[in-house]
């Protein structure tokens, strides 16, 4: 049996300071008193009147831009892919990150409007934006631009790893795409750098890695959630871009929401989906929405440990 267990942590000894974007006014004003009393540098002593008040002139403003620009999310532009492109998205299609991705629910690529996408993600990391942006510029050629939303041959963030007991081992890493990826058997073949003690039958990995980390979106409708590359996004937008090359998957009920969105979304599906006026990339834009944070530098840890036992049973074959 294998378990799993993800957090985010403060790495030992690191005194890196970041600084990390939050979007206020909008549901959730506890989770944002939590970040600010637990990861914000001197969060700890901030008056939580004074949190709570800034929160509240942003979610006035918010209401307001409810009223203002309702429906605006459903008017988000969906282009055709520029034709340098399309080679490009072909080798993304016979990747098999991509066909994990479409076992479920099927895919299309398409450009999409980036100021109206909607999110559910309140804050990101400028310090990671800016290393995006050092990648890209406003004259980007179509090609390169599909490159960095949807890479096959990303340099990876080094992952650490320690073994933490006779059955367990933490791995971390810099990258909050880093996570566990689940079981596998394998077969003898597959073991190498292993002195075994008699013949391997079998082995079971317990694997962990990252994400595809593609530019992906869910469409409901006509409005289109952004589902995974917030960064790029921000990164995209702040650099002048307006459109971008997006790998969409389109849901008709909550079923199907299911079996790709988070559990934020799949909670919120109501307020995401159908409220007048759900959060969208535009407002990290808006003085009034968006309040910068100084943090300590934040590392991903995957702890993962297994559980052995040894029976004795009737041979059930003989039996028959």
């Amino acid at each position: 049996m294998s378990i799993s267990k993800i957090s985010d942590f403060a790495a030992p000894g690191a005194a890196e300071i970041q600084r990390e974007v939050w979007l206020l006014g909008q549901p959730r004003l506890g989770r944002y008193l939590d970040f600010v009393r637990e990861k914000a540098v001197g969060g700890a002593s901030e008056r939580q009147s004074a949190l709570v008040d800034e929160w509240r002139a942003a979610n006035d403003h918010f209401c307001g831009l409810e009223e203002a620009e309702a429906g605006i999310a459903d008017r988000v532009e969906i282009r055709d892919l520029d034709p340098a492109m399309l080679p490009l998205a072909a080798q993304v299609e016979a990747d098999s990150r991509y066909r994990q991705i479409v076992e479920a629910i099927p895919a299309r690529f398409a450009m999409v409007e980036l100021d109206k996408l909607v999110t559910p993600q309140q804050h990101v990391n400028l310090d990671h934006i800016e290393r995006l942006k050092a990648r890209i510029s406003p004259n980007l050629p179509p090609a390169e631009l599909f490159k960095f939303c949807m890479p096959l041959d990303r340099a990876e963030t080094p992952v650490n790893v320690r073994q933490t007991g006779s059955k367990s081992y933490t791995f971390w890493s810099d990258s909050s795409d880093f996570r566990f990826h689940g079981g596998s058997l394998l077969g003898a073949g597959n073991i190498i750098d292993h002195d075994p003690i008699g013949p391997i039958a079998a082995a079971v990995g317990l694997m962990v890695g990252f994400s595809s980390n593609f530019l992906m979106a869910i469409q409901s409708d006509s409005r289109l959630l952004l589902h995974n590359g917030n960064h790029r996004v921000y990164a995209l937008r702040d650099a002048g871009f307006t459109h971008a090359p997006c790998l969409i998957q389109e849901v008709t009920r909550r079923e199907e929401l299911e079996l790709i969105a988070s559990r934020r979304v799949i909670e919120s599906a109501a307020f995401y989906f159908k409220g007048d006026r759900p959060p969208m990339i535009k407002d990290y834009f808006d003085p009034k929405l968006r309040k910068t944070h100084r943090v300590h530098k934040i590392q991903r840890m995957v702890e993962v440990s297994f559980e052995v036992r040894e029976f004795e049973v009737k041979d059930l074959a003989a039996a028959r």
